[in-house]
């Protein structure tokens, strides 16, 4: 079913972001211990491998086959079509430096936003092949099956994870907060790719999650996810120095109190 204005439905752009989310997930996974970095990006540490592009040409053609009149913002190759009502946000590899080094963590992600809201979403565990999904009010899955966030109720009992910026300044003052952090909480990781740390806490792998310096094609698909799971989220703005917050209900509070910057 679409809208009078003849844009899909969520239930379909779910659909659709999965499929395509899979479809670049078979690129990464052929890829895979052949990487070598093409590219830097905003520091010497954050490349592009060769199949970044592959997987975001392939996600790319898949999308707009499905939405032909969408819009495209993607890491690699920028936007198209910016006045667009319906926008696909693809990371076409969160995790690069994890598949550069032949960590095996590493995903596709796939939004879809209709005005500016998020309202469906895919990110793909490749190497694990767990495909989570959600849309607009109609709850969070894993392969299908329905899933929720922790019931976690106390910040001393949370298992956080978090991520790191590329700018070694601003990487200093995350060090300054999660060593802050670690005595409040039960532990802190940091495994190298934001979307999945966002739908391990919608399926309650971690209890929260923050991290700050993080871009959009990193978080709009995840973070849909584990808020369509019962998280409460926060997102990335200027009035917030740039954090995303996302926890079980029961230590959301007590977590972003903790993670805030202090001045220098």
């Amino acid at each position: 079913m679409s809208d009078p204005d003849g844009l899909p439905s969520a239930p379909t752009l779910e659909r659709i972001a999965s499929a395509a989310a899979q479809a670049g997930a078979a690129v990464v996974a052929e890829g895979y211990g052949k990487a070598r970095a093409v590219a830097r990006k905003s520091s010497p540490t954050d490349v592009v491998t060769q199949t970044d592009l592959d997987a975001e040409r392939l996600v790319g053609e898949q999308l707009m086959d499905a939405t032909p009149n969408a819009g495209l913002l993607a890491e690699e190759g920028g936007g198209t079509a910016p006045h667009a009502r319906l926008q696909w946000v693809v990371d076409p590899l969160d995790g690069t430096v994890n598949f550069l080094y032949g960590v095996p963590l590493f995903a596709v992600s796939v939004a879809a936003a209709v005005d500016g809201e998020v309202v469906a979403g895919a990110v793909i565990d490749v190497l694990r092949d767990e495909l989570f999904s959600a849309h607009r009010d109609g709850g969070a899955r894993c392969n299908g099956a329905a899933i929720t966030v922790s019931s976690c109720d106390r910040l001393a009992d949370a298992l956080a994870v978090t991520g790191f910026s590329y700018r070694a300044g601003l990487r200093a003052r995350q060090g300054e907060v999660a060593q802050r952090l670690l005595p409040l909480a039960r532990d802190v990781r940091c495994f190298g790719s934001s979307a999945l740390e966002l739908c391990w806490v919608a399926c309650a792998r971690a209890d929260g999650y923050y991290e700050r310096d993080i871009k959009i094609w990193d978080y709009s698909a995840g973070a849909h996810i584990a808020a369509e799971a019962g998280a409460v989220t926060e997102l990335p703005c200027p009035e917030n120095d740039d954090l995303i917050v996302a926890a079980a209900p029961g230590v959301f509070a007590d977590l972003r109190a903790a993670v805030e910057l202090r001045p220098v």
